[in-house]
């Protein structure tokens, strides 16, 4: 479905890895699940038409942590309920940063394509297609993108709380299934025991954080630390500096989720202490927790590659590289422009009585 788009695009079909990869993190809220179902779609199809591996890795290994940002996230689900912030506001928070980097992204494979003339040239031209028959060839994918807006701009209009919302995106899940004859009672079962599954890892999750969360207030020591950072008279920028290389070097041996719960409750007083904006610093974590997911040796969406295309785990660290580069540039960007993160939040409406 989205092919027929993205063909005469710079770096032509690369960019299907990084669009496709967008729009199913706004329908499944995992890196891991994201990255499978897109690359066991684009790999056979990208390694027919001869694009570089490298790139083919690359792109997916990058593009699949957007499952992180784009709503439903599971990392802002677990940062939100760890230090009691609104969940619909951090999805909605998240929407801007997150295209915003499918675009620097999609900004690079072009670049390459630039700089590569000779190895695009070599590509398989798509045959042109006219406007209608594109659109013909997206019919099962427009009613998928049209059911995500619908959802998120229920939240952003203050018609649904994120809870509401997501029990409407389940119903036109179920509706479009139905519609489009994919749905059966194997089907269904599948997915009804993935939620459940899903729904209980969370809720484990959560109630451990909890219980770390008291037991570090027993001990005192985030009121130390808070205390401890507050006498280096640290600005603002300076703490998000030392926050950044400080959860890039845990990412190297903890998932995205376990750093989030694990320091919160010590990161927490000290970023409130400070005066930063706990929806912005949610994003923020988010991409430095995106940055986890493809930093050797524990960064899951290379283990993910490595089995589905079998090459060895340091050459596909490499090949997500640059990608890992982008990802640094956004938390500048972020610091920047904090409205990234912020604007929609701030201008959001409330639920009925929320």
């Amino acid at each position: 479905g989205l092919s027929p788009w993205m063909a005469h695009l710079p770096g032509r079909l690369l960019h299907t890895n990084i669009v496709g990869c967008t729009v199913f993190a706004a329908v499944s809220g995992s890196s891991a699940a994201t990255m499978t179902t897109v690359g066991k779609m684009a790999i056979p199809e990208l390694r027919r038409r001869r694009y570089p591996e490298r790139l083919i890795i690359g792109t997916l290994a990058g593009a699949g942590t957007l499952g992180l940002m784009i709503p439903p996230s599971l990392t802002l689900i677990v940062y939100g309920v760890t230090i009691n912030e609104s969940i619909s506001k951090l999805f909605i928070a998240g929407v801007l940063p997150g295209l915003t980097l499918a675009l620097l992204f999609m900004g690079y494979v072009a670049l390459w394509s630039f700089l590569r003339r000779d190895e695009v040239a070599a590509l398989e031209d798509e045959p042109p297609r006219g406007f209608m028959e594109k659109v013909h060839e997206s019919r099962y994918l427009i009613p998928v993108l049209l059911l995500v807006i619908s959802v998120l701009g229920s939240i952003y209009a203050g018609l649904a709380t994120a809870t509401e919302a997501a029990s409407f995106g389940v119903v036109g899940a179920l509706v479009l299934a139905f519609a489009q004859g994919s749905l059966d009672w194997k089907s269904f079962q599948t997915s009804l025991m993935g939620a459940v599954k899903t729904s209980c890892m969370i809720a484990f999750i959560l109630m451990g954080a909890s219980f770390l969360s008291l037991s570090m207030g027993f001990t005192g020591l985030p009121r130390a630390l808070a205390g401890w950072i507050a006498s280096l008279d640290l600005s603002p920028i300076e703490l998000i500096a030392a926050l950044t290389l400080f959860y890039i070097v845990i990412g190297c041996f903890l998932d995205g989720i376990s750093s989030v719960v694990l320091t919160m409750a010590v990161v927490e007083p000290m970023v409130r202490g400070a005066g930063i904006d706990m929806i912005w610093f949610g994003i923020f974590i988010v991409v430095v927790v995106e940055m986890a997911q493809i930093t050797p040796p524990v960064g899951f969406n290379l283990f993910v590659m490595q089995g589905m295309t079998g090459h060895q785990i340091l050459y596909v660290a490499r090949t997500a590289l640059p990608f890992f580069i982008i990802m640094v540039f956004m938390v500048v960007l972020l610091v920047a422009v904090p409205e990234l993160a912020t604007y929609l939040p701030e201008n959001m409406r409330q639920t009925p009585g929320g």
